[in-house]
């Protein structure tokens, strides 16, 4: 019984620890997002980092962006770049649609061609990888 408990544990963290892949529409291997917001590629090489507060880091720490709580997406200066509305739908700041983060992780671009897949990433945390910072 305790082995099994162990294994459970050792499972979870590890789950937990390489966090979620995105992959491109042919299903290959495009990066990690990690729960603490790490980037990976799909080499886990750190590529960046969405902080808590929604500051967006590249790698050297440097702050390339912001996702705002309503899902508007700032860049360093704060101007605004683009919006994530609550039903996935990806804008420029114009307001013109440029993708769609749908509910299974599925990405797509504006023409509903499939991109890649996020499945149990945030959908702002996806549209930043996919549309705005190319993390």
């Amino acid at each position: 019984m305790k082995k099994i408990v162990i294994t459970i544990i050792a499972v979870i963290t590890g789950v937990l620890t390489y966090g979620q892949t995105m992959e491109s529409s042919s299903h290959s291997t495009a990066g990690y997002v990690k729960s603490d917001g790490t980037i990976e590629n799909s080499n886990h090489s750190t590529v960046g980092y969405i902080k808590s507060d929604g500051t967006v880091e590249n790698s050297n720490h440097s702050t390339i962006g912001y996702i705002k709580s309503d899902g508007t997406i700032e860049n360093s200066n704060h101007s605004t770049i683009g919006y994530v509305k609550s039903d996935g739908t990806v804008e420029n700041s114009n307001h013109s649609t440029i993708g769609y983060v749908k509910s299974d992780g599925t990405v797509e671009n504006s023409n509903h061609s499939t991109v890649g897949y996020a499945s149990g990433i945030k959908k702002e945390w996806a549209a930043v990888c996919y549309f705005f910072f190319k993390l």
